[in-house]
């Protein structure tokens, strides 16, 4: 007897509704099961049903903020991979979305086919390969923010 093949389970919280569409569209298209909700408030009720292997997020919602969501993810000890797709382009917000556990952090524009693509392979890795790509994406941010840092106190400095 043949087994089904599972879907995997995507949930997208984006309240931008175009933004949704665009990226429900792209991952059913690849055969994905997916489920989008447009706030945070929303996610935290559907998360423990729904069981989402991947979460992608968005961080700029009102009331409750996809920030908020890291944290309740963190709080409640969910151990889903979250692939953050913001608009929000500032090294320091990028290294707080990795710090509260994102194990991705794309900036927004982007292409629906690259964030599916950078989805399938989250969902390849084991728990502790997408820790250390968490780990090794802190250590790049802070690096980065580092020699940034250090070349606006040269400028300064007469």
């Amino acid at each position: 007897m043949d087994k089904v093949a599972q879907k995997n389970k995507i949930l997208i919280i984006e309240d931008d509704p175009t933004i949704q569409q665009v990226l429900c569209f792209f991952f059913k298209m690849h055969s994905f099961e997916v489920t989008a909700v447009s706030g945070g408030l929303e996610a935290i009720q559907i998360i423990p049903e729904f069981k989402p292997q991947l979460i992608i997020l968005d961080l700029v919602m009102r009331p409750v903020s996809g920030w908020d969501v890291l944290e309740w993810l963190h709080t409640h000890r969910f151990q889903i991979p979250v692939l953050v797709v913001s608009a929000l382009v500032n090294l320091t917000e990028q290294l707080h979305g990795f710090e509260r556990g994102a194990v991705e952090y794309m900036t927004k524009p982007t292409q629906p086919s690259v964030i599916v693509e950078r989805a399938r392979v989250l969902l390849t890795l084991s728990t502790e390969q997408r820790t250390m790509l968490q780990h090794q994406r802190i250590d790049e941010q802070r690096q980065i923010l580092k020699h940034l840092y250090a070349a606006q106190a040269d400028k300064l400095t007469f």
